[in-house]
């Protein structure tokens, strides 16, 4: 059974997202459950956009163990349903910071990315 699209293509904040994932060497996007996901080429899934319908502009990443205790602690990070071990935060307002929104990505990117993939960031000029 297929799952209802659960985002619009014209999503100011996806828009965004999407640009940011495409600075990421072999990120992919596809649709999974209804929600736009980003993978490292054919690896796992390092972010996801959307958390249900109370937060439909959350961004799920995956989180590094190093940086989960102090992310945690922070009020803007909730772990979103069906993901215990990734970390969600709404991105549909003013005061977010588009340049921690990149770090996030990375760090999650990193988490799954291959060690070629990982070098290919290093030395892009981003």
């Amino acid at each position: 059974m297929a799952h209802p699209r659960m985002y619009e293509d014209g999503d100011r904040w996806l828009a965004r997202v999407r640009e940011l994932c495409a600075r990421l060497p072999e990120a992919v996007e596809f649709e999974s459950h209804g929600r736009p996901n980003f993978r490292a080429g054919s690896r796992r899934v390092f972010a996801i956009y959307g958390s249900g319908p109370d937060h439909p502009h959350a961004l799920i990443v995956r989180v590094d163990p190093e940086d989960a205790p102090g992310l945690r602690s922070d009020p803007r990070f909730f772990v979103p349903a069906y993901y215990p071990d990734r970390l969600a935060l709404d991105v549909d307002g003013a005061d977010i910071d588009w340049t921690e929104i990149a770090e996030l990505l990375e760090a999650a990117y990193r988490t799954v990315a291959s060690a070629r993939m990982i070098r290919a960031l290093e030395a892009s000029p981003d």
